[in-house]
């Protein structure tokens, strides 16, 4: 790390300071890169907060499927218990195709559309498969691009930050 401290010290004033080698322009470009994602979103955020803008992908909905309707409802009210979402609405029955084990099966679902902050989706994913029956439940999630701002705010404001 000294080379950071390190000054020019050339011995002539004609000879002035050497130029960054390739490798620290690399280097920059690299580390340029690697912030971006991370600046973008704080750039978004800031304006959000000045413009009241809503930023896309903050919030999502995901898709939860149960095997029957008393199921939907104990997953859906121990998510609203937890403070996982802002709402959950409970589907009516779906029929569904699908392969498990290699053989073709069909069934009939409940779905779940729960909307929730993106950033609590993971600890979503994980408190439903803790408590779903099936062996590998259905839990996807897309983001949500546009809407209602005034609904937007309403799931920020009711779901707790991490």
């Amino acid at each position: 790390m000294e080379w950071l401290s390190q000054r020019c010290q050339a011995p002539s004033a004609a000879q002035g300071c050497p130029r960054p080698g390739r490798g620290t322009l690399l280097l920059v470009v690299i580390l340029s890169l690697l912030m971006y994602p991370v600046l973008k979103s704080l750039a978004l955020q800031l304006h959000s907060a000045v413009t009241g803008s809503y930023i896309s992908g903050t919030q999502s909905i995901a898709f939860i499927n149960c095997l029957n309707e008393q199921i939907a409802k104990d997953i859906a009210r121990a998510i609203m218990e937890k403070k996982l979402a802002a709402c959950v609405n409970i589907l009516p029955k779906s029929s569904a195709l699908y392969f498990w084990k290699g053989e073709l099966e069909e069934s009939t679902e409940i779905l779940l559309l729960v909307k929730t902050r993106t950033s609590k989706i993971g600890e979503l994913s994980n408190y439903v498969r803790s408590i779903h029956p099936f062996e590998t439940p259905e839990i996807i999630s897309l983001p949500i691009d546009q809407g209602n701002p005034f609904y937007l705010k309403w799931i920020e404001e009711s779901v707790p930050r991490d």
